[in-house]
Protein backbone atom coordinates (compact mmCIF):
# COMPACT_ATOMS: atom_id res chain seq x y z
CA UNK A 1 0.00 0.00 0.00
CA UNK A 2 1.54 3.46 -0.52
CA UNK A 3 1.79 6.50 1.04
CA UNK A 4 -1.63 8.01 0.22
CA UNK A 5 -3.33 5.25 1.23
CA UNK A 6 -1.89 5.29 4.87
CA UNK A 7 -2.74 9.05 4.98
CA UNK A 8 -6.10 8.37 4.09
CA UNK A 9 -6.24 5.85 6.70
CA UNK A 10 -5.28 8.12 9.08
CA UNK A 11 -7.59 10.68 7.77
CA UNK A 12 -10.66 8.47 8.19
CA UNK A 13 -9.59 7.52 12.32
CA UNK A 14 -9.30 11.26 12.76
CA UNK A 15 -11.92 12.08 11.61
CA UNK A 16 -13.97 9.37 13.26
CA UNK A 17 -12.67 10.37 16.86
CA UNK A 18 -13.02 14.09 16.05
CA UNK A 19 -15.31 14.74 13.21
CA UNK A 20 -12.66 16.45 10.95
CA UNK A 21 -10.90 15.63 8.54
CA UNK A 22 -7.06 16.48 7.48
CA UNK A 23 -6.75 19.43 5.56
CA UNK A 24 -4.22 19.83 2.41
CA UNK A 25 -1.24 21.38 4.09
CA UNK A 26 -1.23 18.41 7.10
CA UNK A 27 -1.82 15.61 4.43
CA UNK A 28 1.44 17.22 2.91
CA UNK A 29 3.47 17.29 6.21
CA UNK A 30 2.29 13.82 6.59
CA UNK A 31 3.14 12.29 3.46
CA UNK A 32 6.73 14.49 3.19
CA UNK A 33 7.35 12.83 6.37
CA UNK A 34 6.95 9.60 5.69
CA UNK A 35 9.06 9.91 2.53
CA UNK A 36 11.88 11.54 4.80
CA UNK A 37 11.50 14.32 3.45
CA UNK A 38 12.87 17.65 5.66
CA UNK A 39 10.16 20.73 6.33
CA UNK A 40 12.31 22.59 3.49
CA UNK A 41 11.67 19.85 1.22
CA UNK A 42 8.18 19.70 2.16
CA UNK A 43 7.59 23.45 1.71
CA UNK A 44 9.14 23.28 -1.84
CA UNK A 45 6.64 20.85 -3.28
CA UNK A 46 3.75 22.26 -1.23
CA UNK A 47 4.12 25.92 -1.92
CA UNK A 48 3.77 27.36 1.96
CA UNK A 49 6.51 28.69 3.58
CA UNK A 50 8.86 26.60 5.98
CA UNK A 51 7.53 28.46 9.38
CA UNK A 52 3.97 27.10 8.27
CA UNK A 53 4.75 24.11 7.64
CA UNK A 54 6.43 23.93 10.78
CA UNK A 55 3.41 25.19 12.68
CA UNK A 56 1.36 22.80 10.88
CA UNK A 57 3.60 19.20 11.70
CA UNK A 58 3.42 21.08 15.65
CA UNK A 59 -0.29 20.85 15.46
CA UNK A 60 -0.46 17.75 13.52
CA UNK A 61 2.06 15.47 15.58
CA UNK A 62 -0.38 16.85 18.76
CA UNK A 63 -3.40 15.44 16.82
CA UNK A 64 -1.78 11.98 16.05
CA UNK A 65 -0.53 12.04 20.10
CA UNK A 66 -4.03 12.08 20.52
CA UNK A 67 -5.81 9.92 18.18
CA UNK A 68 -2.65 7.38 18.93
CA UNK A 69 -2.09 7.39 23.23
CA UNK A 70 1.58 8.11 22.93
CA UNK A 71 3.48 11.35 22.21
CA UNK A 72 4.25 11.46 18.11
CA UNK A 73 6.77 13.79 16.78
CA UNK A 74 8.65 13.66 13.34
CA UNK A 75 11.38 11.19 14.48
CA UNK A 76 9.62 8.67 15.58
CA UNK A 77 6.24 9.07 13.57
CA UNK A 78 6.74 5.74 11.07
CA UNK A 79 8.01 3.49 14.35
CA UNK A 80 4.82 4.95 16.02
CA UNK A 81 2.77 3.39 12.85
CA UNK A 82 4.51 0.15 12.28
CA UNK A 83 4.24 -0.93 15.84
CA UNK A 84 0.32 0.64 16.26
CA UNK A 85 -2.46 -2.25 16.76
CA UNK A 86 -5.61 -0.32 14.91
CA UNK A 87 -8.27 -2.21 16.04
CA UNK A 88 -7.41 -0.74 19.20
CA UNK A 89 -7.76 2.80 17.65
CA UNK A 90 -11.01 1.36 15.57
CA UNK A 91 -12.59 -1.83 15.20
CA UNK A 92 -13.60 -1.09 11.60
CA UNK A 93 -10.49 0.38 9.60
CA UNK A 94 -7.13 -2.48 9.63
CA UNK A 95 -5.72 -4.25 12.38
CA UNK A 96 -2.28 -2.63 12.23
CA UNK A 97 0.51 -0.68 9.55
CA UNK A 98 3.46 -2.33 9.15
CA UNK A 99 6.90 -1.18 7.74
CA UNK A 100 6.35 2.00 6.96
CA UNK A 101 8.75 3.10 3.93
CA UNK A 102 8.38 4.77 0.51
CA UNK A 103 6.34 1.65 0.03
CA UNK A 104 3.57 0.81 3.01
CA UNK A 105 2.78 -2.25 3.75
CA UNK A 106 -0.89 -2.62 5.53
CA UNK A 107 -2.33 -5.46 7.43
CA UNK A 108 -5.80 -6.86 5.26
CA UNK A 109 -8.79 -5.77 6.84
CA UNK A 110 -11.00 -8.10 9.11
CA UNK A 111 -14.40 -6.73 8.62
CA UNK A 112 -14.36 -6.14 4.79
CA UNK A 113 -13.17 -10.21 3.29
CA UNK A 114 -14.76 -9.10 -0.32
CA UNK A 115 -12.42 -6.20 -0.10
CA UNK A 116 -9.17 -6.25 0.07
CA UNK A 117 -8.25 -2.90 0.15
CA UNK A 118 -7.34 -1.15 2.99
CA UNK A 119 -9.62 2.01 3.02
CA UNK A 120 -12.23 3.20 0.43
CA UNK A 121 -12.90 6.44 -0.01
CA UNK A 122 -15.76 8.11 2.12
CA UNK A 123 -19.46 8.18 0.51
CA UNK A 124 -21.32 10.64 1.81
CA UNK A 125 -25.21 11.53 1.17
CA UNK A 126 -24.84 15.03 0.38
CA UNK A 127 -27.31 17.82 1.05
CA UNK A 128 -28.09 19.36 -2.84
CA UNK A 129 -28.88 22.84 -3.07
CA UNK A 130 -29.21 22.94 -6.53
CA UNK A 131 -32.69 24.10 -7.57
CA UNK A 132 -31.12 27.87 -8.59
CA UNK A 133 -29.60 26.00 -11.22
CA UNK A 134 -29.99 25.83 -15.13
CA UNK A 135 -31.04 22.59 -16.54
CA UNK A 136 -29.25 21.72 -19.78
CA UNK A 137 -30.85 19.37 -22.16
CA UNK A 138 -27.58 18.82 -23.72
CA UNK A 139 -23.63 18.59 -22.08
CA UNK A 140 -21.27 17.99 -24.96
CA UNK A 141 -18.02 16.09 -24.01
CA UNK A 142 -15.83 17.85 -22.01
CA UNK A 143 -14.22 14.30 -20.16
CA UNK A 144 -10.61 15.94 -20.42
CA UNK A 145 -11.56 19.21 -18.57
CA UNK A 146 -13.89 17.27 -16.08
CA UNK A 147 -10.81 15.00 -15.33
CA UNK A 148 -8.62 17.55 -14.36
CA UNK A 149 -11.58 19.91 -12.21
CA UNK A 150 -11.95 16.56 -10.49
CA UNK A 151 -8.25 15.77 -9.38
CA UNK A 152 -8.00 19.65 -8.32
CA UNK A 153 -11.05 19.20 -6.08
CA UNK A 154 -11.08 15.94 -5.02
CA UNK A 155 -7.38 14.54 -4.83
CA UNK A 156 -5.61 17.83 -4.57
CA UNK A 157 -7.75 18.84 -2.60
CA UNK A 158 -8.00 22.71 -3.96
CA UNK A 159 -10.03 25.33 -2.31
CA UNK A 160 -10.64 27.76 -4.64
CA UNK A 161 -11.06 27.36 -8.68
CA UNK A 162 -11.91 29.46 -11.26
CA UNK A 163 -13.64 28.60 -14.51
CA UNK A 164 -12.53 31.83 -16.82
CA UNK A 165 -13.46 32.12 -20.59
CA UNK A 166 -15.69 34.12 -22.86
CA UNK A 167 -19.42 33.75 -22.63
CA UNK A 168 -21.37 31.19 -24.04
CA UNK A 169 -18.02 28.34 -24.02
CA UNK A 170 -19.90 26.19 -21.54
CA UNK A 171 -18.58 27.46 -17.95
CA UNK A 172 -21.70 26.65 -16.15
CA UNK A 173 -22.61 23.59 -17.59
CA UNK A 174 -18.90 22.77 -16.71
CA UNK A 175 -19.43 22.75 -13.10
CA UNK A 176 -22.53 21.24 -13.44
CA UNK A 177 -21.43 18.16 -14.70
CA UNK A 178 -18.65 18.27 -12.23
CA UNK A 179 -21.25 18.31 -9.71
CA UNK A 180 -23.11 15.42 -11.17
CA UNK A 181 -19.78 13.73 -10.84
CA UNK A 182 -18.21 14.50 -7.57
CA UNK A 183 -21.34 15.30 -5.31
CA UNK A 184 -21.13 11.76 -3.16
CA UNK A 185 -17.61 13.24 -1.93
CA UNK A 186 -19.17 16.12 -0.03
CA UNK A 187 -21.90 16.82 2.93
CA UNK A 188 -23.15 20.20 1.62
CA UNK A 189 -23.00 20.65 -2.95
CA UNK A 190 -24.58 24.33 -3.55
CA UNK A 191 -25.15 26.41 -6.46
CA UNK A 192 -25.65 30.17 -6.65
CA UNK A 193 -25.98 32.20 -9.24
CA UNK A 194 -24.37 36.09 -8.61
CA UNK A 195 -26.08 37.42 -11.86
CA UNK A 196 -28.26 39.84 -10.21
CA UNK A 197 -25.22 41.71 -8.10
CA UNK A 198 -25.77 39.93 -4.27
CA UNK A 199 -23.75 42.16 -1.60
CA UNK A 200 -21.21 39.73 -0.21
CA UNK A 201 -23.39 40.16 3.28
CA UNK A 202 -26.28 38.45 1.12
CA UNK A 203 -24.76 35.83 0.10
CA UNK A 204 -23.11 35.05 3.41
CA UNK A 205 -26.29 35.10 4.93
CA UNK A 206 -28.26 32.77 2.14
CA UNK A 207 -24.83 30.32 3.03
CA UNK A 208 -25.77 30.55 6.36
CA UNK A 209 -29.10 29.97 5.82
CA UNK A 210 -28.15 26.53 4.43
CA UNK A 211 -25.48 25.30 6.87
CA UNK A 212 -26.84 26.88 10.45
CA UNK A 213 -29.95 24.84 12.21
CA UNK A 214 -30.49 28.75 14.38
CA UNK A 215 -32.73 30.82 13.38
CA UNK A 216 -30.96 34.28 13.95
CA UNK A 217 -28.20 34.94 11.64
CA UNK A 218 -25.24 37.28 12.91
CA UNK A 219 -25.22 40.69 11.54
CA UNK A 220 -22.00 41.62 11.37
CA UNK A 221 -19.96 40.64 8.83
CA UNK A 222 -16.94 39.33 10.16
CA UNK A 223 -18.72 37.18 12.22
CA UNK A 224 -20.61 35.92 8.92
CA UNK A 225 -17.58 35.01 7.35
CA UNK A 226 -16.07 33.60 10.78
CA UNK A 227 -18.80 30.88 10.61
CA UNK A 228 -18.74 30.29 7.46
CA UNK A 229 -15.09 29.22 6.95
CA UNK A 230 -15.88 27.21 10.43
CA UNK A 231 -18.57 25.30 8.93
CA UNK A 232 -16.01 24.70 6.00
CA UNK A 233 -13.58 23.56 8.11
CA UNK A 234 -16.59 20.75 10.07
CA UNK A 235 -17.95 19.53 6.69
CA UNK A 236 -16.95 18.70 3.12
CA UNK A 237 -18.60 21.31 0.75
CA UNK A 238 -18.54 22.51 -2.93
CA UNK A 239 -20.11 25.34 -3.65
CA UNK A 240 -20.24 27.07 -7.08
CA UNK A 241 -20.41 30.59 -7.32
CA UNK A 242 -21.73 31.18 -10.98
CA UNK A 243 -21.34 34.96 -13.31
CA UNK A 244 -19.09 36.26 -10.77
CA UNK A 245 -18.46 38.87 -13.42
CA UNK A 246 -21.40 40.90 -11.78
CA UNK A 247 -19.13 41.93 -9.58
CA UNK A 248 -17.07 43.70 -11.45
CA UNK A 249 -18.11 47.48 -12.71
CA UNK A 250 -18.55 48.42 -16.34
CA UNK A 251 -16.71 50.62 -18.27
CA UNK A 252 -13.20 49.69 -16.01
CA UNK A 253 -10.59 47.56 -16.29
CA UNK A 254 -11.24 44.18 -15.99
CA UNK A 255 -11.60 42.67 -12.75
CA UNK A 256 -12.20 45.79 -10.88
CA UNK A 257 -15.02 45.27 -8.12
CA UNK A 258 -18.09 47.53 -8.35
CA UNK A 259 -18.17 50.04 -5.32
CA UNK A 260 -19.84 48.49 -2.39
CA UNK A 261 -18.70 45.23 -3.29
CA UNK A 262 -15.06 44.61 -2.76
CA UNK A 263 -15.05 42.64 0.28
CA UNK A 264 -16.03 40.03 -2.20
CA UNK A 265 -12.34 39.68 -2.88
CA UNK A 266 -10.88 39.73 0.76
CA UNK A 267 -13.45 36.89 1.25
CA UNK A 268 -11.89 34.90 -1.63
CA UNK A 269 -8.51 35.48 -0.56
CA UNK A 270 -9.35 33.95 2.71
CA UNK A 271 -11.50 30.87 1.13
CA UNK A 272 -7.41 30.42 -0.23
CA UNK A 273 -5.64 31.16 2.58
CA UNK A 274 -7.06 29.33 5.53
CA UNK A 275 -7.41 25.71 6.50
CA UNK A 276 -10.57 24.33 5.49
CA UNK A 277 -11.75 21.01 3.38
CA UNK A 278 -13.99 22.74 1.10
CA UNK A 279 -13.67 23.56 -2.43
CA UNK A 280 -15.64 26.82 -4.10
CA UNK A 281 -15.67 27.17 -7.87
CA UNK A 282 -16.18 30.56 -9.74
CA UNK A 283 -17.20 31.03 -12.97
CA UNK A 284 -16.64 33.99 -14.94
CA UNK A 285 -16.08 35.69 -18.24
CA UNK A 286 -13.82 38.05 -16.39
CA UNK A 287 -10.70 37.36 -14.12
CA UNK A 288 -10.57 39.12 -10.76
CA UNK A 289 -7.66 40.49 -9.82
CA UNK A 290 -6.85 38.37 -6.69
CA UNK A 291 -6.84 35.06 -8.19
CA UNK A 292 -4.01 35.62 -10.62
CA UNK A 293 -1.82 37.04 -7.41
CA UNK A 294 -2.99 34.23 -5.21
CA UNK A 295 -2.05 31.51 -7.68
CA UNK A 296 1.30 33.32 -7.37
CA UNK A 297 1.60 32.97 -3.63
CA UNK A 298 1.15 28.99 -3.93
CA UNK A 299 -1.88 29.31 -2.17
CA UNK A 300 -4.25 25.79 -3.29
CA UNK A 301 -5.82 28.33 -6.07
CA UNK A 302 -6.16 26.88 -9.71
CA UNK A 303 -7.64 29.05 -12.67
CA UNK A 304 -9.23 26.63 -15.64
CA UNK A 305 -9.45 28.63 -19.12
CA UNK A 306 -12.06 26.81 -20.72
CA UNK A 307 -11.82 26.93 -24.64
CA UNK A 308 -13.06 25.24 -27.92
CA UNK A 309 -15.12 22.67 -27.56
CA UNK A 310 -13.35 21.14 -30.60
CA UNK A 311 -14.41 17.90 -32.31
CA UNK A 312 -16.90 17.28 -30.01
CA UNK A 313 -19.29 20.46 -31.09
CA UNK A 314 -20.27 18.18 -33.90
CA UNK A 315 -22.91 17.30 -31.33
CA UNK A 316 -24.75 20.23 -31.58
CA UNK A 317 -24.92 20.68 -35.23
CA UNK A 318 -26.14 16.60 -35.22
CA UNK A 319 -28.93 17.71 -32.56
CA UNK A 320 -30.10 20.25 -35.11
CA UNK A 321 -29.90 17.68 -37.92
CA UNK A 322 -27.42 19.91 -40.44
CA UNK A 323 -26.38 17.81 -43.34
CA UNK A 324 -23.29 18.26 -45.36
CA UNK A 325 -21.05 16.73 -42.35
CA UNK A 326 -17.83 16.93 -44.17
CA UNK A 327 -18.15 20.73 -43.64
CA UNK A 328 -18.72 20.89 -40.26
CA UNK A 329 -15.31 21.06 -39.15
CA UNK A 330 -14.71 24.59 -40.79
CA UNK A 331 -18.22 26.02 -39.58
CA UNK A 332 -16.89 24.87 -35.72
CA UNK A 333 -13.59 26.70 -36.95
CA UNK A 334 -15.09 29.87 -37.54
CA UNK A 335 -17.39 30.22 -34.41
CA UNK A 336 -14.31 29.00 -32.41
CA UNK A 337 -16.12 25.83 -30.69
CA UNK A 338 -18.08 28.30 -29.02
CA UNK A 339 -21.19 26.16 -27.55
CA UNK A 340 -23.27 29.32 -27.54
CA UNK A 341 -22.67 30.75 -30.94
CA UNK A 342 -22.97 27.31 -32.60
CA UNK A 343 -26.37 26.79 -31.40
CA UNK A 344 -27.55 30.19 -32.71
CA UNK A 345 -25.63 29.59 -36.04
CA UNK A 346 -27.18 26.31 -36.27
CA UNK A 347 -30.34 27.67 -35.57
CA UNK A 348 -30.12 29.90 -38.28
CA UNK A 349 -28.78 27.70 -40.54
CA UNK A 350 -31.48 25.10 -39.80
CA UNK A 351 -34.18 28.41 -40.63
CA UNK A 352 -32.66 29.77 -43.74
CA UNK A 353 -30.76 27.30 -45.30
CA UNK A 354 -33.25 23.66 -44.60
CA UNK A 355 -30.06 22.70 -42.74
CA UNK A 356 -27.63 23.00 -45.76
CA UNK A 357 -24.15 23.76 -44.13
CA UNK A 358 -22.26 23.57 -47.37
CA UNK A 359 -24.74 26.67 -48.74
CA UNK A 360 -24.48 28.90 -45.80
CA UNK A 361 -20.68 28.43 -45.95
CA UNK A 362 -20.66 30.32 -49.37
CA UNK A 363 -22.18 32.99 -47.72
CA UNK A 364 -19.31 36.06 -46.60
CA UNK A 365 -18.00 34.51 -43.18
CA UNK A 366 -18.78 34.96 -40.32
CA UNK A 367 -22.84 35.59 -40.18
CA UNK A 368 -23.77 36.48 -36.87
CA UNK A 369 -26.94 36.03 -35.69
CA UNK A 370 -29.46 38.70 -33.62
CA UNK A 371 -28.95 36.31 -30.86
CA UNK A 372 -25.38 36.06 -30.86
CA UNK A 373 -24.98 39.56 -31.11
CA UNK A 374 -27.16 40.29 -28.37
CA UNK A 375 -24.26 38.00 -26.79
CA UNK A 376 -21.49 39.62 -27.24
CA UNK A 377 -23.26 43.27 -26.32
CA UNK A 378 -23.23 42.22 -22.79
CA UNK A 379 -18.97 42.26 -22.74
CA UNK A 380 -18.68 45.12 -25.55
CA UNK A 381 -21.04 46.89 -23.06
CA UNK A 382 -18.19 47.04 -20.23
CA UNK A 383 -14.86 48.02 -22.10
CA UNK A 384 -13.13 51.40 -21.17
CA UNK A 385 -12.99 53.76 -24.42
CA UNK A 386 -9.01 52.35 -24.67
CA UNK A 387 -10.47 48.97 -24.73
CA UNK A 388 -12.93 49.56 -27.53
CA UNK A 389 -10.41 52.23 -29.49
CA UNK A 390 -7.65 48.98 -29.75
CA UNK A 391 -10.41 46.71 -30.75
CA UNK A 392 -11.86 48.77 -33.24
CA UNK A 393 -7.95 49.09 -34.18
CA UNK A 394 -7.32 45.73 -34.34
CA UNK A 395 -10.73 44.53 -36.06
CA UNK A 396 -9.32 46.28 -38.99
CA UNK A 397 -5.57 45.09 -39.40
CA UNK A 398 -5.65 41.86 -42.39
CA UNK A 399 -2.50 40.61 -39.28
CA UNK A 400 -1.79 39.74 -35.91
CA UNK A 401 -0.17 43.17 -34.65
CA UNK A 402 2.59 43.34 -31.72
CA UNK A 403 1.67 46.26 -29.04
CA UNK A 404 4.34 48.65 -30.63
CA UNK A 405 2.58 48.53 -33.79
CA UNK A 406 -0.40 49.93 -32.07
CA UNK A 407 0.95 52.62 -29.68
CA UNK A 408 0.98 55.34 -31.72
CA UNK A 409 -2.22 54.42 -33.54
CA UNK A 410 -4.19 54.66 -31.05
CA UNK A 411 -5.10 58.15 -29.35
CA UNK A 412 -4.74 57.11 -25.82
CA UNK A 413 -1.43 57.02 -23.56
CA UNK A 414 1.17 54.13 -23.53
CA UNK A 415 0.24 53.16 -20.48
CA UNK A 416 -3.83 53.28 -21.10
CA UNK A 417 -2.92 51.02 -24.27
CA UNK A 418 -1.25 48.63 -22.34
CA UNK A 419 -3.76 47.96 -19.52
CA UNK A 420 -6.01 47.85 -22.34
CA UNK A 421 -3.99 45.07 -23.67
CA UNK A 422 -4.17 43.34 -20.35
CA UNK A 423 -7.16 43.97 -19.26
CA UNK A 424 -8.69 42.54 -23.12
CA UNK A 425 -6.91 39.22 -22.35
CA UNK A 426 -8.50 38.83 -18.73
CA UNK A 427 -11.93 39.10 -20.76
CA UNK A 428 -10.70 36.52 -23.29
CA UNK A 429 -11.56 39.01 -26.15
CA UNK A 430 -7.83 38.80 -27.65
CA UNK A 431 -5.76 36.29 -29.30
CA UNK A 432 -2.32 35.85 -29.44
CA UNK A 433 0.44 33.95 -31.09
CA UNK A 434 4.17 34.06 -30.66
CA UNK A 435 6.07 34.59 -33.60
CA UNK A 436 10.28 35.16 -33.46
CA UNK A 437 10.19 35.86 -29.99
CA UNK A 438 7.32 38.50 -30.41
CA UNK A 439 3.95 38.70 -28.95
CA UNK A 440 1.22 39.09 -31.82
CA UNK A 441 -2.33 40.07 -30.88
CA UNK A 442 -5.43 39.61 -33.38
CA UNK A 443 -9.44 39.27 -32.81
CA UNK A 444 -11.06 35.97 -33.77
CA UNK A 445 -13.38 36.21 -36.85
CA UNK A 446 -16.25 36.35 -35.19
CA UNK A 447 -14.93 39.53 -32.88
CA UNK A 448 -13.88 40.92 -35.35
CA UNK A 449 -17.13 40.90 -37.67
CA UNK A 450 -18.91 42.13 -34.31
CA UNK A 451 -16.82 45.22 -33.91
CA UNK A 452 -16.69 46.32 -37.51
CA UNK A 453 -20.91 46.02 -37.58
CA UNK A 454 -21.33 47.72 -34.39
CA UNK A 455 -18.24 50.67 -34.48
CA UNK A 456 -17.00 50.92 -37.72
Amino acid sequence: MNIAQVVDILDELLFEKTGSHLDFIQKSVLEGTLQDKTYSEIAIKSGYSESHVGDTASDLWKLLSELLGEKVRKANVKAILEKTNFNQVSGVIVSGIVGVTNNISVCNKTNHPKNNSPSKQKIFSPKLHLNNAPKFPYFYSRNNELSTLKDWVINQEIRLITILGISGIGKTTLSLSLIDRIKTQFDYVIYRSLRFSPTLDATLTNLLQIFSQQSEIPQSIETKIAQILDYLRKNRCLIVLDDVQMLFGSGQLAGQYKTGYEDYQLFFKLIAEVCHQSSLILNSWEKPREIARLSKDHHPVRCFVLGSLGEAAKEILNSQKLSDEETWSTLIDIYQGNPLWLEFTATLIQELFGGRVSEFLHCEMPILDEGLQSQLSQPFGRLTPAELALMTHLANQPEPVAVSQFLNKIPFSPSEIVNAVRSLGNRFLLDTQEQEQITLFSLNPVLKQYVKTQYS
